[in-house]
């Protein structure tokens, strides 16, 4: 008889790769588990590198979830009402979640979060626990200007200021980014074949991110590679502070902020993310790969 773990992450990519650890110590303490992860099929390319995921079905967002009667769910998606009550309906034999088990607490990384409410449940979690691979740094810079918000998108002037100021470098983004990265590259002086936005899967995304020099970019997904192969990472944080969102201490890894909380899901650039100097981020480029 095959015991099943269902575990719904129904996010993008940087939540997925905060969760590694957590995902990690369920299989530890699971071994004889089928773990199935509810995630956005999209992200499929990512979960053999995890090596604690055997099975995924496409969620996104809270749920509804197409998995009946697991017997153990974990919420690993969020405080809840909707992530619970999705996992509910599947029947499990248990629930692990924020809302039925320890409460939910604001300012908490978000490695650190879910590793904490396994360890409530009694489920050992190392939240260092994160590295996919090591980088040969054989490969180029990478710029990635584009975020999911306004809020987090540092302006395409600067990060071509930064991008003229360092040798051998693409800029990538998704399709709807392709239009900032053309930006930044003609500013920056960079010909057409370095903009590499819009012609990358996930999969191209992860071999680039894993051959990487640098990566220089704002808090989002990409910043999460660059610390699960361990490459030397510049990441301009606002309005979301790095002791929620960045990248682990000792890591060749500068994570940039000016002191500023503000809404994440803003219109505009958030008034923090704006304090942030071209010259802080080329001199933190240059400091972590000396």
């Amino acid at each position: 008889m095959v015991l099943e773990l269902l575990a719904l992450r129904g996010l993008g990519l940087g939540d997925l790769l905060t969760a590694v650890p957590a995902l990690r110590a369920l299989r530890q303490s699971f071994p004889r588990h089928r773990i199935t992860l509810a995630a956005p099929r999209s992200l499929a390319a990512l979960l053999p590198l995890t090596g604690a995921v055997d099975d995924q079905v496409d969620v996104r967002g809270p749920g509804p979830v197409p998995f009946e009667r697991a017997d153990i769910a974990v919420n690993l998606h969020g405080s809840g009402p909707q992530s619970i009550e999705a996992l509910r309906a599947g029947d499990p034999g248990r629930l692990i979640s924020f809302g039925v088990g320890p409460p939910w607490q604001d300012g908490v990384h978000e490695v650190r979060r879910w590793c904490g409410l396994l360890e409530w449940h009694g489920i050992p979690a190392d939240p260092a626990d994160l590295t996919l691979g090591i980088s040969d740094r054989t490969g180029p810079v990478i710029v990635h200007p584009g975020a999911a918000y306004p809020a987090r998108r540092w302006p395409p002037e600067r990060f071509a200021e930064v991008a003229a100021a360092l040798d051998d470098v693409v800029v990538t983004g998704n399709a709807e980014e392709v239009p900032i990265a053309r930006r930044v590259a003609e500013l920056a002086g960079l010909p057409e074949e370095r903009v590499l936005a819009g012609r990358t899967c996930l999969a191209d995304l992860i071999d680039l991110v894993s051959r990487a020099r640098l990566v220089v970019c704002g808090d989002t997904g990409v910043a999460h590679l660059a610390t699960a192969f361990c490459v030397p990472s510049v990441v301009l944080f606002g309005p979301v502070p790095p002791s929620e969102w960045g990248p682990p201490p000792g890591w060749r890894h500068v994570a940039l902020w000016a002191g500023h909380k503000g809404d994440p899901h803003g219109r505009r650039p958030d008034p923090g993310l704006l304090k942030i100097e071209v010259s802080e981020v080329v001199d933190a480029a240059l400091e972590v790969t000396s």
